[in-house]
């Protein structure tokens, strides 16, 4: 994932975290809190899910914030 703040210093840096996640998708997926990137943590099987929905939330050094969801 990647986020953009137009403010500079402090208030321009962005953190990303996991709000919510679906069936096993927490167990399976982890996200980096500075850069974004989400990794696979162990290999998916499709008898357990056949998709996955991660809701990820990031917020600047001002306080505000957004998310999105990411299936």
């Amino acid at each position: 994932l990647t986020a953009t703040d137009a403010d500079e210093g402090l208030s321009g840096n962005v953190k990303y975290s996991l709000m919510k996640a679906r069936d096993l998708a927490s167990e399976i997926f982890q996200l980096d809190s500075e850069t974004g990137a989400i990794t696979v943590l162990r290999s998916l099987d499709f008898e357990e899910g056949d998709s996955y929905e991660l809701e990820v939330q990031v917020r600047d050094g001002g306080g505000l914030f957004d998310t999105a969801k990411v299936k």
